[in-house]
């Protein structure tokens, strides 16, 4: 089992930046990707960014690209931390942010794909 916990959320103005992080406990050598998705109120949750352990692959969704900087920190560690830096925030980035975590390397905005979830961070946008 991996345990997925978020925290970073809360309000922002509007264009300015904040930055999600995400600790995964467990068996965290189980998890070849981890991933940033999201749901904001009367919608279907999103993909938004994923990173690799084993490569330097990182994949966007095309709404965030540019804006957004998904990280990670070393995979030495038992737990295992990624972050999620959010640039340039406008009114569309307000909902509730998930960590995801999979067994596969190979990145996916596909959500059956991972196995854990965390309970979510939100991220409300002031104008």
């Amino acid at each position: 089992q991996v345990r997925l916990v978020e925290s970073g959320g809360g309000l922002v103005q509007l264009g300015d930046s904040l930055t999600l992080s995400c600790i995964a406990s467990g068996r965290t050598d189980s998890t070849g990707s981890m991933g940033w998705f999201r749901q904001a109120p009367g919608k279907e949750r999103e993909f938004v960014a994923a990173i690799s352990w084993g490569t330097k692959n990182t994949f966007y969704a095309d709404s965030v690209k540019g804006r957004f900087t998904i990280s990670k920190g070393t995979q030495d560690n038992p737990d295992r931390a990624i972050w999620l830096q959010m640039d340039r925030v406008n009114t569309d980035d307000a909902a509730v942010y998930y960590c995801a975590a999979a067994g596969s390397i190979y990145l996916t905005a596909w959500g059956p794909n991972y196995d854990y979830w965390g309970q979510g961070t939100q991220v409300t946008v002031s104008s």
